[in-house]
């Protein structure tokens, strides 16, 4: 990679760093209440070694295959780096996601806890995990339906028994709003999460509820005013993902 490149990715992360830092003390806040996670889905080895140098402790990718490959190639450099799972994650690609992350923060259903939850028990482990809910309108988002706040009660049940696997390490919520060019229209998201992650704790005390993960890099800073414990930042700091090149043919 150019020197250039790497100076440039070092500069958008100090800059992020920075833009947290403001946020959470607006807040109330300090800026290591928030965690982090630098997006490097579609990057090659050379950027997420940059992203890595430059100072990054927590990386999230949304390709099993794709993230397997790179973090074996890393891991034995880097073996500070934490690996999170952010994307939806199909049930029969647990096995390689559990073998390869440090967190999932897509646990979107009872269905696949369960099947992440009997992988970590063949293997003698746990994993750190949030669970993924859809508070827009948006059919094509993954997670359980917490849309409007009358569904709370029956989601409580629903989500329930995922505390009952033992190996799974519930910590939070994670949630995918809509995008937006003006942040400020992405708020009340942010905001009923936050509602929702009260609700569960006042509700579910004997639980870990201290994660929040929401915003991404057009409005990380309202996240984190609105009780984001972590921040998925991407292109803001890794710079555009490469184009692929067409295969001859196609």
């Amino acid at each position: 990679m150019l020197v250039n490149a790497e100076s440039g990715i070092k500069f958008r992360l100090e800059e992020a760093q920075k833009k947290i830092a403001k946020a959470a003390e607006k807040s109330g806040r300090h800026s290591e209440d928030v965690t982090l996670v630098v997006v490097t889905k579609a990057q090659p080895v050379e950027v997420l070694e940059a992203v890595i140098e430059a100072g990054a402790m927590d990386l999230g990718e949304n390709y099993p295959e794709e993230a397997a490959g790179k973090i074996d190639l890393l891991r034995g450099r880097y073996p500070h780096v934490r690996w999170h799972m952010i994307g939806h994650l199909q049930s029969r690609k647990s096995r390689l996601v559990v073998d390869h992350f440090d967190w999932i923060q897509s646990i979107d259903s009872l269905h696949l806890a369960e099947k992440v939850n009997r992988i970590l028990a063949e293997q003698g482990k746990s994993l750190r995990v949030l669970l993924e809910v859809n508070v827009s309108e948006e059919q094509s988002k993954f997670g359980w339906n917490a849309q409007d706040e009358k569904l709370w009660p029956g989601l409580i049940a629903q989500v329930e028994p995922v505390f009952g696997f033992e190996h799974l390490q519930v910590c939070g919520l994670m949630s995918m709003p809509p995008l937006f060019e003006d942040p400020e229209k992405t708020r009340p998201y942010f905001t009923k999460l936050r509602k929702l992650s009260d609700y569960f704790r006042k509700l579910m005390p004997g639980s870990l509820w201290q994660e929040l993960s929401i915003g991404t890099s057009a409005d990380y800073e309202v996240a984190i005013q609105e009780g984001a414990t972590i921040v998925r930042i991407g292109q803001a700091i890794t710079g555009p993902r490469p184009k692929k090149i067409p295969e001859p043919g196609l």
